[in-house]
């Protein structure tokens, strides 16, 4: 249970509205003059059962007993909590250290930045980087590309961006603990991590360059040293989790449904380069689970181009697995030959082999030929096909242990194939290649793909809730599907709100929403003043307030495996979810107002039983004119059949 929900369980509404406005009981709920405008004939109406208010005169607003705080004294929301928090008794824990290690954070961001600024200055202006800008023009990489993204070049020395910032006032030990220098073996001192490189600035999502890629420039026969070096672990870099180029490949992949992971910096500027701009390349290391549920968030579909050498071979195959075990899977019941039901699993993704020309590299096939890149791309094979090849290769199909190893390894591929008539193909192809009875091979295949998910439901079992994303329970009504959506994009929010109007209905707005914190979210996000490019997840928890930043992450999280659909895909879900939520609302109105005319019946108020009468008139105007509006313009599903089917609950607990 969250904080907030804690508190309203704490607490009647009742109670804490009555202690600013004298309410009487009137039926089912309790009425007063609306504190919020002036009248003579009460309108303001708090109703027990489901903890809400509202002013049913000409304020037309309501909402839960936060929002009648935040309303009645001017509060923000985390005013507001605090409030009731202590009213309900309820001990607010702010994250703990939280300020002082954002603090250290801040500290090495700004120390890792000045390094970014000194490399790039010396790039430009340092007589001893011309080897770094003959490499780069040797390349074909524009000065424009070494600006963007912020290209330097270290000097071949020990203590040159040790004393450099040092100067600039910051201590050893932080440009130790930003990676940028290294402890000497006798304890003596420092020096430089990065000497005589080209140095590529490693930048996360929000664009902060948090650690450094570095390319030797020069050989030394006497001191052998790695080609590419990265930072080391630090508290901003962690290679296993961060993709090079994503912040500036995230529009891109999501436009384009489709991300191409190459194997270095170079590929990854070169494409750029030439305007193929969803790419983005690993550290050097396999793809990890985190670095593939950052990819998940814009898309499914995945390409991998590496080199078609051995060890481009070995890092394909890396890939390929990293992606099969991180991907999502939909689970299908199949009924056997005995008669008895199963769940198979299928990978929902499409997972691709690009196939380079022999000795070239991504960026050389980039800056020579655009369109012979883009064509390398979008003829990239199934990995099925990919795996074929490999085993045709590398087994030997004439002995009967080189058959078995081959069925062995194209088994699981084949099994988590959704389409069945493409499953069935492969089989086939499968069963050629081994020369062996097509009945066998299917069984096989379905042996070892049952096998597979056993282990894998096994794992998930083990392993539990990531450590990164604690399980908590989430209540997910309406309200929350539809916020979930705009929080992944909330960049679409003004072409949800011009489908809306293009569909005679009006856009959304916080007065849909009736919990507090889902209408302060709304809020914030429709007054931030934020490039389109800006709106990354980052960011939008950053310009929340402090205490609607859990309830943020989980909706983003329950929300996650929806960000890679097409925009076109995600504002038709969102104006359905919208539509909805208005069917809810105003169908809860209908309800109040008719429980409030038979509390007039009752009583013999005629004039209030009128205007009761008069607002249930309008409410279900809107309702009809909504339906009307739902079948004129095909915008969503009929709400009847969409309610009795159960396909969005009012409320739903699921695990995030």
């Amino acid at each position: 249970m969250s904080v907030i929900d804690e508190i309203k369980s704490r607490l009647d509404i009742v109670e804490v509205i009555s202690t600013y406005v004298p309410l009487k009981k009137s039926g089912q709920s309790y009425r007063a003059l609306c504190p919020f405008h002036n009248e003579k004939t009460p309108s303001f109406h708090v109703f027990p059962d489901s903890q809400g208010w509202h002013c049913f005169g000409s304020c037309g607003t309501g909402g839960d007993v936060f929002s009648f705080i935040m309303k009645r004294e001017n509060l923000s929301f985390g005013e507001a909590l605090a409030l009731l928090a202590e009213r309900a008794g309820v001990e607010l824990k702010p994250r703990e250290g939280a300020g002082a290690e954002e603090g250290q954070l801040e500290r090495l961001r700004a120390i890792v930045a000045d390094a970014a600024a000194y490399f790039h200055y010396l790039l430009n202006k340092a007589s001893e980087a011309q080897i770094a800008r003959d490499y780069l023009a040797h390349r074909g990489l524009a000065p424009e590309t070494w600006e963007t993204w912020q290209l330097g070049y270290a000097l071949d020395s020990w203590d040159a961006l040790k004393d450099r910032l040092t100067g600039k006032g910051y201590t050893p030990a932080e440009l130790d603990a930003a990676g940028l220098i290294i402890r000497r073996e006798d304890q003596s001192g420092y020096y430089d991590r990065f000497r005589g490189r080209l140095i590529f600035p490693i930048r996360d999502g929000q664009g902060r360059t948090i650690g450094f890629g570095a390319r030797l420039l020069r050989e030394d026969e006497e001191r052998p040293q790695p080609k590419y070096i990265n930072s080391p672990q630090t508290p901003l870099f962690d290679k296993g989790s961060v993709l090079f180029g994503l912040d500036m490949a995230r529009r891109a992949i999501r436009e384009a449904d489709l991300v191409v992971l190459v194997e270095g910096y170079m590929d990854v500027l070169g494409s750029h380069q030439v305007g193929v701009a969803n790419v983005v390349a690993g550290m050097g290391t396999a793809l990890s689970e985190s670095q593939m549920r950052q990819l998940k968030r814009y898309t499914s579909n995945i390409t991998l181009a590496l080199d078609p050498d051995a060890a481009g071979t070995s890092a394909t195959l890396r890939g390929v697995e990293a992606a099969r075990q991180s991907l999502e899977r939909d689970w299908e019941n199949v009924i056997g030959p005995t008669g008895l039901v199963r769940q198979e699993s299928r990978l929902k993704a499409q997972v691709r082999i690009a196939a380079l020309p022999e000795g070239q590299d991504p960026d050389e096939v980039a800056l020579a030929d655009v369109d012979q890149w883009r064509r390398i791309i979008l003829e990239a094979s199934p990995i099925v096909e990919y795996y074929l090849r490999l085993v045709s290769e590398e087994e030997e199909l004439r002995t009967a242990r080189g058959k078995a190893n081959a069925v062995s390894r194209m088994a699981p591929l084949i099994r988590e194939i959704a389409n069945p008539v493409e499953r069935a193909h492969y089989t086939q192809r499968l069963a050629r290649l081994v020369q062996t009875d097509e009945r066998l091979v299917a069984e096989q295949v379905m042996i070892t793909g049952r096998m597979a998910d056993k282990d894998r439901k096994a794992r998930e079992k083990a392993d539990g809730p990531r450590p990164d994303q604690p399980v908590r329970q989430l209540e997910i009504g309406l309200e929350e599907h539809l916020l979930g959506y705009i929080l992944i994009r909330p960049d679409l929010l003004a072409q949800f709100d011009a489908a809306m109007i293009e569909h005679q209905i009006a856009p959304m707005g916080p007065e849909d929403f009736a919990e507090a914190q889902n209408r302060e979210i709304v809020s914030t996000l429709y007054t931030a003043a934020l490039a389109p490019d800006k709106w990354y997840t980052e960011q939008v928890l950053a310009i929340m307030q402090e205490p609607l930043q859990p309830h943020c992450e989980a909706l983003l999280g329950y929300s996650e495996r929806q960000a890679h659909l097409s925009d076109e895909r995600l504002v038709k879900e969102m104006g359905d979810a919208l539509i909805r939520l208005r069917d809810r609302n105003l169908r809860q109105r209908i309800r109040q107002l008719g429980y409030l005319i038979v509390d007039c019946e009752q009583s013999g108020d005629i004039d209030e039983r009128r205007q009761h009468q008069e607002n249930m008139v309008s409410c279900s105007a809107q309702l009809r004119h909504l339906h009307l509006l739902v079948q004129q313009r095909s915008l969503t599903g009929s709400l009847e059949a969409k309610r009795a089917s159960g396909a969005t609950p009012a409320v739903n607990r699921v695990q995030v």
